[in-house]
């Protein structure tokens, strides 16, 4: 493995140790790290048959869930291991039922991926979209254990395709299927040698059509609506609350409800919004005995009901475009047939520009433009119905990922 990368992941872990010092979520992940291998040596005997999950963060994790589901039905006389390197992955789903085991994957250090693997022996080990690490990588190789990659997302920009890149593009070479997202990316791959590779889709789509599936309805939220044309803002920063702010505190149009989910609940920055707002607002946590009818303003000051709540959305709008944080996932609403409205960065995000090209997504850079998007499908009732009515198209037509991963795995869906 290459030298200069290990004096990399070195220093690395040296900024992280001082970096915790003074981050709240640095110094999760430092703590958590911490109790990695003793949390496997209690779960995972030398008998133990073993798959391992691998994910950066939350978004990855929703990302290949329906792989993991599917592979927990498969598997069940296996122990299934999930590893996160995010602390935002890791607690909010630390509990999650498709492991047997949950932890945060260690740094990348030659000693700790052999450590790692020696302890698990995975039959297989699954890495969402890009989070790929050399050493782990290098040590399943060696032992020649089965590793693949899916919804894979490449970009010609990535260290991958640089001369620098030696022992990134080498850690590719260790799975020996690589499922892309696009055919730009099984391209780049092509171009470095690399040809195992399906163009499957995004897994994202299969996850988002499976909340089609179960029981959507929060009656609380029914109660707030009270068959008013409805608002959703999800996963929003406060540049891209601040768009609301002056829309809801100016805006002639009545008979509206809005509902904000905030991606950072912490109580003063919603206090903060809360108290910025000229109309009624109520959170979540104060709800109950309510007349929640009587609010416009319905601040989600809570996680793990959002995909819920783009059920009652006529309009939806999603957070993170606005600034440089990234757009949160689009997908989670469009598969509800509606309308999206989005910040102007999301250059990264393929499915924006193919529902912006398709006509049910709206990108903005400016309040005139958000004042005038949102105005627009407020007064335009069969324009708002079918721009929603393409995006949930665009859901429908792009679903199968997980099909073409399980084919090459050997398993068949039940419906199959």
């Amino acid at each position: 493995m290459n030298l200069l990368y290990n004096i990399g992941i070195y220093l690395l872990t040296l900024f992280i140790k001082c970096g915790a010092l003074f981050n709240k979520k640095l110094n999760k992940g430092v703590l958590g790290r911490k109790h990695t291998f003793r949390l496997l040596e209690q779960t995972i005997s030398e008998s133990d048959k073993t798959i391992w999950l691998h994910c950066a963060s939350l978004g990855e994790y929703e990302q290949g869930l329906p792989v993991f589901s599917e592979l927990r039905k498969q598997y069940k006389d296996h122990k299934i291991v999930l590893s996160f390197f995010s602390p935002s992955g890791y607690e909010i789903r630390k509990n999650t039922p498709i492991a047997d085991v949950v932890v945060y994957l260690p740094l990348d250090s030659q000693s700790n991926a052999k450590r790692f693997i020696d302890l698990l022996k995975p039959e297989l080990s699954v890495f969402v979209k890009y989070d790929i690490w050399p050493n782990f990588l290098h040590a399943l190789k060696v032992k020649n254990l089965k590793a693949i990659l899916v919804s894979a997302a490449f970009r010609k920009e990535q260290h991958y395709f640089k001369f620098y890149g030696a022992p990134f593009r080498n850690a590719l070479f260790a799975f020996q299927h690589i499922f892309t997202q696009n055919e730009i990316s099984k391209e780049l791959l092509k171009s470095i040698g690399y040809t195992e590779v399906t163009i499957s889709g995004d897994t994202r789509f299969d996850r988002v059509s499976n909340q089609l599936k179960i029981d959507n309805t929060l009656e609380f939220i029914n109660d707030f609506k009270n068959d008013t044309l409805c608002i959703v803002a999800g996963s929003t920063w406060p540049e891209d609350e601040s768009l609301f702010i002056d829309f809801i505190n100016n805006t002639s149009i009545k008979d509206i409800k809005f509902i904000v989910a905030p991606h950072n609940i912490k109580p003063i920055q919603i206090k903060s919004f809360q108290e910025k707002l000229n109309k009624a607002s109520i959170l979540f946590s104060e709800k109950e005995q309510q007349q929640l009818n009587e609010y416009s303003i319905f601040i989600v000051d809570t996680i793990g009901i959002l995909t819920k709540i783009y059920n009652y959305a006529d309009i939806a709008y999603v957070g993170g475009g606005m600034g440089n944080t990234g757009l949160h996932n689009a997908l989670e609403a469009a598969v509800f047939g509606v309308p999206i409205i989005i910040g102007k960065n999301h250059k990264e995000f393929p499915e924006a520009q193919a529902m912006i090209d398709k006509g049910g997504m709206f990108s903005i850079s400016s309040q005139n433009q958000f004042n005038q998007t949102l105005s627009t499908l407020i007064n335009d009732d069969e324009k708002r119905e079918l721009c929603g009515l393409k995006n949930k198209a665009y859901v429908e037509k792009n679903k199968g990922a997980v099909n073409l991963v399980l084919d090459y795995l050997k398993i068949k869906l039940p419906s199959a």
